[in-house]
């Protein structure tokens, strides 16, 4: 991995990370239920001016640049030789602007719903948005991993605050199970400091020749972390309670963003750092992520809880994501980070969907619908949409990136690629049988018949997300153009032994 200078560009990373925490701590000092209308422009205003800090850096990125770009680096604690340093590459350009944008789609779907403590919640998640750039920006291991678990409060409010009846029990397992899988992160990050001579500079970390015995205990210690919060089979048993529980901005943000952290600290850390155990653990990886494909798939079949049923659709989807990045082929590396991208835009999506429905008649059983279609012409066209590009339509970018990781997977190994293919045929058993029995037939109940369509804000959301979805599936090339280079230094990279000997 090749070293980075520092940019004479302005601070755009710093301004992505520290403006929506800036404005989401103005939000709480000043913000009350007293003045709430205000709060809300006030937050808007906010997460649109930090999503407009972004764009920068997808106009000034270099597609044919080796290294991070964008790079600021200052002191930070020099007794430790820790430094405030940022960067991104083609492997994590995109997940700065996704996180802004999805952070705006929260702020405009919680404008009615939430009515109290409402600067708290959009305080939350403007926070919330920084702290996880911060993530995607962060090349000094301890920033990381300060940014890495700091997402965890945010979050943990939201849940517990503004979540369901088991709210409480929810967030406290999602602090637990995504705390506890950290620990031993922290141990080989303090580790790595001590065998490259006192530096948590990532990028040195990469050239650091660990034995074998070494990369596996830092694989072990790394995956931990990371595979909670994709969350890969067997560690996912979290995210269907999580989901059920959070508020609808919650679960958007959860499956957009949130399980992204730990799929990028696969890239970033895993396997250009210990690239000899990542090939010896390789197996066990594509395993665990075919079954997430296949056996989640089925499990989210028999879901009676819309949520739920989205909640195990993500991580089967997210399988894909493991899958396409441990056969170390560049086709499937580039397909699971479209996949990522596209999870974010297609997931939040669905969370905001069954949040309409939600908002209007307070259940999430599937049973409980039925003829929505009737009462909701423009949501429902809206939810079939997103069903199918949730399973994978071409023409959605839900296909792109599938599609990518199958053809990397059958290169790698051909009853891989097939045996991955099948979640395609789950994908649309379980994404159209929720789509059939909720939306299609005679009205149900009436409950379904005092259902109102979209109002101007649930279908401005709603729509923006689609063109999203639908531009990136017809025309995915300004994605992978970015990431061709990055992509092909980090399989070259991870293609030679750090051996010592």
């Amino acid at each position: 991995m090749m070293q980075s200078t520092i940019s004479t560009l302005p601070p755009y990373l710093s301004l992505a990370i520290w403006l929506p925490i800036i404005f989401g701590l103005i939000v709480l000092a000043v913000g009350r239920d007293t003045n709430a209308a205000l709060v809300r422009v006030g937050s808007l205003i906010g997460a649109i001016v930090s999503f407009a800090a972004t764009i920068p850096l997808i106009t000034n990125f270099s597609n044919t640049a080796h290294g991070m770009q964008f790079v600021e680096k200052s002191p930070w604690i020099e007794r430790f030789n820790i430094y405030y340093s940022l960067g991104i590459d083609g492997l994590s350009l995109w997940f700065v602007p996704l996180t802004a944008f999805i952070t705006v789609i929260v702020v405009i779907s919680a404008w009615q719903v939430i009515q109290k403590r409402v600067a708290q919640y959009m305080g939350a998640f403007l926070i919330l948005s920084g702290l996880m750039i911060g993530v995607f920006c962060a090349m000094d291991g301890l920033l990381f991993y300060f940014f890495f678990e700091a997402t965890l409060i945010p979050m943990y409010i939201i849940i517990g605050v503004w979540g369901g009846e088991n709210r409480v029990y929810a967030s406290f397992k999602f602090f637990l199970y995504t705390f506890f899988g950290s620990l031993l992160t922290l141990v080989a990050i303090i580790y790595l400091y001590k065998v490259s001579g006192g530096s948590f500079d990532i990028l040195m970390w990469h050239k650091i020749a660990l034995t074998m015995k070494e990369q596996i205990f830092i694989f072990i210690a790394f995956f931990m972390a990371f595979a909670v919060k994709v969350p890969m089979f067997p560690v996912h048993t979290w995210l269907p309670d999580v989901h059920v529980e959070a508020p609808t901005g919650g679960s958007a943000v959860l499956a957009a963003i949130m399980l992204k952290l730990g799929a990028y600290g696969f890239l970033r850390f895993s396997l250009p750092i210990v690239p000899d155990a990542s090939h010896y653990m390789a197996p066990f990886v594509i395993t665990l992520s075919l079954i997430a494909v296949i056996y989640i798939g089925l499990v989210a079949l028999v879901q009676k809880d819309m949520k739920k049923l989205v909640a195990y659709s993500s991580i089967a989807h997210m399988g894909f994501v493991t899958l396409g990045f441990f056969v170390f082929n560049a086709m499937a590396v580039q397909g699971a980070i479209v996949q990522m991208i596209s999870h974010g835009f297609i997931s939040g999506a669905m969370f905001l969907c069954i949040g309409v429905l939600y908002d209007q008649a307070h259940s999430r059983q599937i049973a409980d619908y039925g003829g929505v279609v009737n009462k909701m012409p423009k949501f429902a066209a809206l939810f079939i949409f997103f069903s199918m590009a949730n399973c994978g339509l071409p023409a959605t970018s839900g296909f792109v990136g599938e599609f990518m990781v199958i053809l990397g997977a059958t290169q790698f190994n051909f009853w891989i690629g097939l045996l991955a293919a099948t979640a395609l045929i789950f994908g649309a058993a379980y994404s159209l049988w929720m789509a059939k029995r909720v939306i299609f037939g005679k009205v149900a109940n009436h409950h379904v018949a005092e259902l109102v369509d979209v109002n101007g804000r649930e279908f401005l959301m709603l729509g923006i997300l689609a063109v999203c979805v639908l531009a990136m599936g017809l025309y995915p090339a300004p994605f992978t153009d970015t990431m061709q280079t990055s992509v092909a230094d980090l399989l070259a990279h991870v293609a030679h032994s750090k051996l010592p000997y």
